[in-house]
C-alpha cells in the first residue's frame, strides 16, 4: 500500500488550514493591485515550494537554457527589466519555476521573479496561501472582464492601476516578470489527447511592449515554455468560477528559456513579435515534451 511522506501529509494538513483561515470568512486575505510576497513570521514562498517538490521528480526534470536564463538574471543585476513570455499549465507554475530555477543555480534570482496572476488564484480559498507566498501584479484576464457586465468597469479601473504599479516597478529598474500571454493554462485536446500551447494574445503583449518603452529602461523580452501539466493538470472545461477539483500527481516538469526577442518597430510589428514570441514557445515546448516523456 502507497504511503505519503510524513512531510507531505503534514503540507496537506496546513494547506487545509491556511485555506479555511485566510481563504474565507471574517479572516480572508485580500490582494491589491500588487503583493509582494510574504516571508515572515510564516514563509509562505517556502511554504509553496515544500508543499509540490514531494510531487516533482526532480532528478528527472529538465532545464534547458540555461544560458539564456542566466543572461536574463544578469540583466536584472544591471538594473534592466526581464519579462518572460510563458505558456502556462498549472496552479503549480510559480514553483515549478522557483524549483528548476533552484535547479539551474538560480534560487536567488527565483525569489525576486514577479507573476502576473488573475482572479482565480487570489480569491480561490485554497489558492491564497500559496499566492501569499508570491510577488504579484494582481489582474483581471481579458476572459474574466467579459463575462459580466455589471462589474467590468471596476475590474478595468483595477487594471489600469495594476499597470500603473507595474510600470512604477520597471522605471526603477531591475524588475523581472513572468506572464502568461494566452490569459489562461494549456488545455487537453480531447480529441487528439494532446496538450498544445494555448494561443498567445497580441494586445497583452502589445501592453507589456508598451510598458518597457515607457520605463526608459532597458527591457528584455524571453520566451519561456512550461511543461507541468502532468503535476496539476487544469480542468478540460473553462470554468469562470473558483472552487475547482485538484489532482495532484507526481511526475518530471521542466522549463526551456529561449533566446531574447529583440522589443523592435512600432504597432507595424506588433503581430511580428507576438507571432514569432508563440511560435519559438510552440518549439521548445514540443521538444521539451519529447525529451520529458519519451
Amino acid at each position: 500500500m502507497f504511503t505519503y511522506p510524513p512531510q507531505a501529509t503534514q503540507n496537506i494538513a496546513t494547506c487545509i488550514n491556511l485555506g479555511a483561515t485566510l481563504g474565507m470568512g471574517p479572516s480572508k486575505y485580500t490582494f491589491g493591485v500588487s503583493h509582494d510576497a510574504i516571508r515572515t513570521p510564516f514563509d509562505y514562498y517556502q511554504f509553496g515550494i515544500d508543499f509540490f517538490q514531494p510531487a516533482i521528480d526532480v532528478a528527472g526534470s529538465v532545464v534547458r537554457g540555461e544560458g539564456n536564463l542566466r543572461r536574463a538574471m544578469e540583466q536584472q543585476e544591471r538594473g534592466e527589466n526581464v519579462v518572460f513570455l510563458a505558456n502556462h499549465q498549472s496552479e503549480a507554475d510559480p514553483q515549478v519555476m522557483s524549483t528548476m530555477m533552484a535547479k539551474a543555480g538560480c534560487s536567488s534570482a527565483a525569489e525576486k521573479l514577479f507573476y502576473v496572476a488573475g482572479h482565480k488564484v487570489t480569491t480561490d480559498p485554497l489558492a491564497i496561501p500559496f499566492s501569499m507566498g508570491r510577488n504579484l501584479i494582481c489582474i483581471h484576464s481579458k476572459k474574466h472582464i467579459e463575462a459580466d457586465e455589471e462589474t467590468k468597469p471596476g475590474k478595468q479601473r483595477q487594471n489600469l492601476q495594476s499597470m500603473g504599479n507595474m510600470l512604477s516597478r520597471m522605471k526603477e529598474g531591475g524588475f523581472a516578470l513572468w506572464v502568461a500571454p494566452s490569459g489562461g493554462r494549456d488545455r487537453r485536446d480531447l480529441s487528439t489527447k494532446t496538450i498544445p500551447v494555448a494561443p498567445f494574445d497580441s494586445k497583452t503583449i502589445d501592453m507589456f511592449r508598451l510598458m518597457a518603452r515607457k520605463s526608459k529602461v532597458p527591457t528584455h523580452f524571453y520566451p519561456l515554455a512550461m511543461v507541468s501539466y502532468e503535476l496539476c493538470p487544469p480542468p478540460d472545461e473553462i470554468v469562470a468560477g473558483v472552487g475547482e477539483i485538484r489532482n495532484v500527481r507526481f511526475t518530471k516538469v521542466g522549463i526551456d528559456c529561449g533566446e531574447e526577442i529583440v522589443n523592435e518597430g512600432g504597432l507595424e510589428a506588433r503581430h511580428a513579435f507576438c507571432q514569432r514570441a508563440n511560435e519559438v514557445v510552440e518549439e521548445l515546448y514540443g521538444d521539451l515534451r519529447k525529451t520529458i516523456f519519451e
